[in-house]
């Protein structure tokens, strides 16, 4: 059996850069995928994210949006399976879980009448319900073993609420994995847990490092500190050196693999074997063959990467983080059991939506036969409406298909010879159709021919004229007096355009007598130059406004300082930290972080844009 753990760093993402959710899946080769930072609200949850042919899926999404943090965190665990029912496979599981507080149930259903979880009526409901309300959590029992799909929350070292829930998260947690190995449960944790454990498993590890709070806590969870739990990379891999799995998206630490090891895949309990109180005898020595970083995923990979220069000069497709897997033996098969209802196959949004779609479907269907019966009776059949000369086998009201028309175009369409030519003197269009069929049509469908005539002649009179053009343009000459327009347009004999036809103007512009065309030419040579004198003008403007730009970009050329170990020219950057100098700009070296033993990597050098940004 081979597992996974992925900081997927968004789920839409990385569909989309492998192309379904199931290559993705497919990638790893894996029985049991856990998946950390999905981004997904519990309504965007839809097939195409979810489901997966071969895989039974578990979400939990956040379901708070307190600072923001709405469609934040989320994990998934993926199982492969060959039947999703009646199964003895022990990838699929016996039962599921979201949270692991118990308040959130086994399944939706019973989130209303869940009970707290064993080992945990010391804490309020309110305290239970905190910790799992941003979807950082999915058990799933696969019989022999109870796994949990985690993503530890993040605490910055000057955010206290973070650092309390934090701490109230891991303390939870204990006492929920204290629970279950009482009961002889054998556990694995597998995720993001957003703690770096020992020195050796960061990039920068200063000497006070391994005292900060979580670090402790997760080293006395080990066996080497007393506790239930295997690192299992470390188990298998004691002194692998600069073996990390999340580089900093924002300094391009990946091209000097400068990280943390903070993924992880631990595991607690005896081995499946009868001796297995004999001594040596444990869930890593007896199952687990092999646990290593798949760094193949890593967005940056040496020879064909571009280099950072403040920034990537191409965006790098993946995650800022690298899957870690562990491959399992000896692990049998399970009673027979089917999915639990936790499964995303069952979730309203995605089965409840494929059932409505269904029906609709069925409907079309009926509807599309219907349709083709109908048009199957008019098979010989050819109207001749407006322009179109055909000649007609039968009338349509010898069907047995009342108010069914017939007709070259659609109704719906735009087409000049839908609508029959008629008389432009006739009061009675209803009464002067001029259409040479025999059809009978419904004095219904008649009646409705005046209104799309009177639509098309109300489309007719908003025809641009020619006189149009030759008009004087608003507010760009003040030298030709505005009578000019007024009085050729209020001539003898001369009609407004909106009450007459296309050819009107035409033929009012062409019999003017030569008085009226001198004045309007003169108009509209006048008014040409000021138009032509206006785009000058803009030009112009634009011109110094460009000088004046490339000027003001020479000078912070000019401005931006070398850094002192590579002499280059830095990149600005801004605070985005809140806090007295937040908004504030300084400079850095433009290279990609590493070590400072490489004399290729980020140097180091810092510098404020300005006096007044230096803090007090």
């Amino acid at each position: 059996m081979k597992i996974v753990t992925y900081n997927v760093n968004g789920l839409r993402q990385r569909i989309s850069q492998f192309g379904s959710l199931s290559k993705l899946l497919n990638s790893f080769d894996a029985d049991i995928i856990c998946i950390q930072e999905t981004k997904l609200r519990r309504q965007e949850l839809t097939a195409d994210l979810a489901i997966a042919d071969g895989y039974e899926s578990f979400f939990s999404c956040t379901r708070t949006s307190d600072k923001g943090r709405t469609g934040y965190s989320g994990v998934a665990t993926f199982c492969r399976v060959k039947s999703a029912f009646s199964s003895v496979e022990a990838a699929l599981p016996i039962a599921a879980e979201e949270g692991f507080t118990g308040l959130l149930g086994c399944s939706r259903k019973d989130e209303a009448a869940a009970s707290v979880a064993e080992g945990l009526e010391e804490f309020s409901r309110e305290e239970l319900l905190k910790v799992d309300s941003e979807g950082r959590c999915i058990i799933t029992d696969h019989g022999h073993f109870v796994l949990f799909n985690l993503y530890g929350p993040r605490a910055e070292s000057d955010d206290a609420d973070r650092i309390q829930f934090k701490f109230n998260f891991l303390k939870i947690l204990q006492k929920r994995w204290e629970s279950l190995l009482r009961r002889g449960r054998r556990i694995f944790v597998l995720g993001d847990l957003n703690i770096a454990p020992c020195a050796i498993d960061r990039c920068d590890a200063g000497p006070d490092f391994e005292k900060n709070e979580f670090r402790t806590w997760f080293r006395s969870m080990l066996v080497e500190s007393g506790g239930h739990f295997f690192d299992v990379f470390r188990a298998k891999n004691p002194n692998r050196r600069e073996a990390f799995t999340c580089w900093p998206s924002n300094t391009g630490a990946e091209q000097f693999n400068y990280g943390t090891r903070i993924d992880h895949i631990l595991c607690a309990g005896s081995c499946l074997h009868e001796e297995h109180d004999v001594d040596g005898h444990n869930l890593v020595t007896c199952h687990v063959e092999e646990c290593n970083i798949l760094t193949e995923y890593k967005r940056w990979k040496p020879g064909n990467a571009p280099r950072w220069k403040g920034g990537w000069n191409i965006k790098l497709e993946g995650s800022d983080h690298a899957p870690v897997y562990t491959s399992l033996v000896e692990i049998p098969d399970v009673s027979q059991h089917s999915t639990p209802s936790l499964a995303a196959r069952y979730l309203p949004m995605i089965h409840g939506l494929q059932t409505l779609v269904s029906v609709f479907k069925r409907r079309q269907a009926a509807k599309q036969v219907q349709s083709h019966l109908v048009s199957s009776s008019f098979s010989d059949e050819n109207i001749m409406v407006g322009g179109c000369s055909h000649s007609v086998n039968r009338s349509i009201t010898n069907c047995n298909v009342p108010g069914t028309y017939t007709s070259c175009c659609s109704l719906d369409e735009d087409c000049e010879h839908t609508i029959p030519q008629v008389d432009e003197q006739s009061e009675d269009l209803t009464e002067e159709v001029a259409c040479n069929t025999s059809i009978a049509f419904n004095r219904e469908y008649v009646s409705s021919m005046p209104n799309k005539e009177t639509k098309k002649r109300a489309r007719k009179s908003q025809q641009l004229s020619l006189r149009s053009f030759f008009q004087k343009i608003p507010n760009q000459d003040n030298t030709v007096d505005s009578s000019t327009t007024d009085t050729s347009t209020n001539q003898p004999g001369v009609v407004d355009s909106n009450d007459q036809s296309q050819e009107a103007p035409v033929m009012d512009y062409l019999g003017s007598s030569p008085k009226q065309n001198d004045t309007k030419l003169c108009a509209s040579s006048q008014g040409q130059e000021a138009q032509d004198g206006n785009c000058y003008l803009e030009k112009e403007r634009n011109n110094v406004a460009l000088v004046e730009w490339q000027r003001i970009q020479q000078l912070m050329q000019n401005s931006i300082p070398l850094c002192k170990g590579h002499r280059e020219p830095c990149v600005s950057r801004v605070v985005k930290k809140p806090g007295p100098t937040f908004g504030h700009r300084f400079y850095v070296c433009a290279r990609a972080e590493g070590p400072s033993s490489n004399p290729e990597a980020n140097c180091g050098y810092f510098r404020w844009a300005s006096v007044k940004s230096r803090p007090k």
